[in-house]
């Protein structure tokens, strides 16, 4: 299965391809899968909080609750290696597993009989994270850390997806890593990731991007990061951070100097996984739709310069993490569908 090229025709434009699937996932998905949750200890002594979904509904009484709560449980088997997959998501800034596109994506895994897990970023399961640290788009290391531990609990290599950021962090992993990525997965997709941090922020800083959608992420970064500030009195400057009225001046007080950047334009530069593509040796999905709002079209790669192993789709429509289909009020199966069979194929 592909994307189809075009979206339905009661649905135009980038923007409104964004925020209606967003909209009518959180009502019509909410809920829809259940998770385990389990808690790992980091190897720096903080934590992380790794989602599985159940393949059935919980009997009275299990210990399964949605994926807002936080519970310490006993690990989660996952199928036998031989008869099942394991689909790893990352989610996107500020997201989690009651994501909607998390959510889609669980629901795909689980009727293809595959397991299916979702890392949370460090704070984005809530609760905060005890460590100075936070999370960026180019937290490569975390991933990979995630993901070999990962693998070693499901005995073969996985297929892994990353979402808007966490598509660029696990591009970025793949990138590091070079062949040695094949012992953690077989393939994995990236959907609507910003492999060009700089084009990305400066569009969100801009017109309808900055009173929409930056103002929506900055509704929860800054008080989680004046939160942090709370643990550990002086790791930034809060003033800079409480007065931060865009993406680029929240990660030029926050995110570049907790996380050893030399400011936003350091880190997005550095951050970045469109300078990388050539380097990955696994067979790599980048879906981007053309008309993406935070995505602009001229910062997509193209086809010479990403290497072998990448595949490029790259829609005229879609939107951000939308690719809703069908008639109204539309359905939301196709992207994860079609992203699953690309896996599968590869696997």
């Amino acid at each position: 299965m592909s994307l189809p090229p075009r979206a339905p025709r009661w649905l135009p434009g980038g923007h409104l391809q964004t925020i209606w699937p967003a909209l009518v996932g959180r009502r019509r998905l909410a809920g829809a899968v259940r998770y385990r949750r389990e808690r790992w200890a980091t190897p720096d002594g903080d934590f992380v909080d790794v989602d599985f979904a159940l393949a059935n509904p919980p009997a009275a009484g299990a210990e399964a609750r949605p994926a807002a709560e936080a519970a310490d449980v006993t690990p989660t088997a996952l199928g036998s290696p031989l008869e099942r997959r394991l689909l790893v998501m990352f989610h996107g800034l500020e997201g989690s597993s009651a994501s909607h596109y998390a959510i889609a994506f669980a629901i795909e895994a689980l009727a293809r009989g595959w397991d299916f897990a979702l890392p949370h970023f460090r704070g984005c399961s809530g609760e905060l994270n005890r460590a100075p640290r936070a999370y960026h788009s180019g937290d490569f290391e975390e991933v990979g850390w995630m993901l070999a531990r990962l693998r070693a609990r499901a005995g073969t290599p996985v297929l892994a997806v990353g979402v808007s950021l966490g598509g660029n962090a696990l591009l970025r992993w793949a990138a590091e890593s070079g062949a040695e990525a094949a012992a953690c997965t077989a393939a994995l997709a990236a959907v609507c990731a910003p492999v060009d941090l700089s084009a990305s922020g400066h569009a969100l800083g801009q017109g309808l991007n900055h009173h929409v959608y930056a103002r929506m992420f900055l509704r929860t970064m800054k008080p989680k990061a004046l939160a942090k500030w709370a643990q550990h009195p002086g790791l930034f400057d809060r003033e800079r951070v409480a007065r931060a009225r865009s993406l680029h001046a929240f990660d030029d007080a926050f995110t570049a100097p907790v996380h050893g950047f030399a400011g936003a334009d350091d880190y997005w530069a550095r951050a970045s996984s469109a300078p990388h593509l050539a380097r990955i040796r696994v067979p790599a999905l980048a879906l981007n739709a053309r008309n993406d709002p935070f995505v602009p079209p001229s910062s997509l790669p193209r086809p010479g310069v990403v290497g072998p192993c990448v595949e490029l789709w790259q829609p005229s429509h879609g939107g951000h993490v939308g690719f809703a289909a069908g008639a109204f009020p539309g359905e939301l199966g196709r992207l994860p569908a079609a992203v699953c069979d690309w896996l599968a194929a590869r696997a």
